[in-house]
């Protein structure tokens, strides 16, 4: 009788969609917030609502240089009208005398009565007095109080990530300082006893861990708060205790290497060991091997230390964990599809989707891959995408050269001028 081979017993491999699908799930934004200078909030995520205590502009205002008017005066009146006052950005307006006409500039406060400006490309000046060229309409060249924002409305809504626009946006109606999630606290550590920092001299048989730098400035990028272990020897005892060090004071542990299948990798058996495994290995290339799961804490009297992630669908006394693979293109890659969404939630970031853009493939792929592909490509002259030659996930130069990364469908060959789905690395990083 023929036993089965270990390959037909293994599950199938989850999908990329599956696979995003349940780390978000678990996913709950983090407790605690904190008060920080608006100036000082780029990046940050807004655990309150944003709402306008004024209208923005808090009055109507001039759209361009020239001279308020009454429309109503020059329809049938004289259209050479005194000049009765000046008024700049900043001033206060008096009302505007009937039969005038007021010099005004940009942002300037238009004056009481007047309903019009007349540009002062449209008008001609002679001493004190204005020669208008041109009937306005009412309200012509003026931005009316409250044509940005109104008095008690939700400008930015909790959960935004805030980019510098939106800092502006905040300052707009005076706000010197924002409520925002605190800072999510990951873990970091590298296995691999083949790795070697930069700077030490390169035996033989080992490499330079490029990995250590990519994941903390992506990590960095994010606002993340960083521990870095360093390298972690190939060893199960010395993995357990790094998962176990790592897991007491952070929300994520995040690992590079040792998630695969061969005797020298040890993350699955630690995991298994001292917390939970959720998901493991993605239908996807480069990064097939990911694994999902956590951690539980311990403290030295023996009770379980409380989460920093409190409210989470992990048990209080858990540390989510995510292990990346080793090799430099599949680490780079699954963190931009997976780990960076998740951490995002953790923040309490409501958008955490990058925008895919519809591009031209300039190029053919005859060869369909079985897995969902990501290859790095990026955008030439004539506007579609270029294919960097060389697809190994041990080739970290692609992903410097491309500008992003085609997300190819298992089983599809790629025929040029076909329209593929294309995730910018703009929207990647940041």
């Amino acid at each position: 009788m023929s036993t089965p081979s270990a390959t037909s017993t293994r599950p199938p491999l989850m999908s990329t969609a599956d696979a995003l699908a349940a780390l978000l799930a678990a996913a709950r934004p983090i407790s605690g917030t904190e008060t920080v200078p608006t100036v000082e909030a780029l990046g940050r995520v807004l655990a309150a609502d944003v709402v306008s205590a004024i209208d923005v502009p808090p009055m109507n205002t001039s759209a361009m240089d020239g001279y308020a008017v009454r429309s109503a005066e020059l329809l049938h009146g004289e259209r050479a009208l005194p000049v009765s006052q000046r008024i700049a950005a900043g001033q206060q307006a008096a009302p505007l005398a009937a039969g005038t006409a007021a010099r005004i500039f940009t942002g300037a406060p238009v004056p009481p009565g007047a309903d019009a400006v007349v540009m002062q490309e449209q008008a001609e000046v002679s001493g004190d007095t204005v020669q208008i060229l041109h009937t306005p309409r009412p309200g012509e060249w003026i931005t009316m109080q409250g044509a940005d924002i109104r008095r008690g409305a939700v400008i930015l809504p909790a959960g935004t990530r805030l980019t510098p626009q939106a800092l502006g946006l905040a300052a707009s109606i005076g706000c010197a300082a924002l409520t925002v999630a605190r800072r999510v606290k990951v873990a970091v550590f590298f296995t691999g006893d083949e790795l070697t920092m930069p700077g030490e001299p390169l035996a033989p048989g080992r490499i330079y861990n490029s990995n250590r730098f990519t994941l903390r400035a992506l990590l960095e990028r994010l606002g993340c708060t960083v521990t870095d272990y360093g390298i972690v020897p190939d060893r199960l005892d010395a993995t357990r205790e790094a998962l176990a060090t790592a897991a007491r004071e952070h929300d994520l542990i995040l690992t590079s290497g040792g998630v695969s299948v061969g005797e020298e990798d040890h993350i699955r058996p630690a995991l298994e060991a001292l917390g939970r495994l959720a998901l493991w290995q993605i239908a996807m290339k480069p990064g097939k091997p990911l694994a999902f799961g956590a951690v539980r804490r311990q403290v030295t009297n023996g009770a379980q230390a409380a989460a920093p992630s409190q409210g989470s669908p992990a048990m209080e006394a858990e540390t989510f964990f995510v292990g990346l693979p080793g090799n430099p293109v599949s680490s780079f890659v699954t963190f931009l599809l997976f780990v960076r969404p998740f951490l995002l939630r953790l923040g309490g970031a409501r958008d955490v989707a990058p925008r895919a853009i519809s591009l031209r493939a300039d190029f053919t792929q005859a060869k369909a891959d079985r897995r969902n592909e990501f290859l790095r490509a990026r955008i030439n002259a004539a506007g579609g995408l270029e294919l960097f030659p060389n697809q190994s996930s041990a080739v970290l130069t692609s992903t410097v050269w491309g500008d992003g990364l085609i997300d190819n469908p298992p089983n599809h060959a790629i025929s040029a001028g076909e329209t593929v789905r294309f995730l910018p690395f703009s929207e990647l990083l940041g």
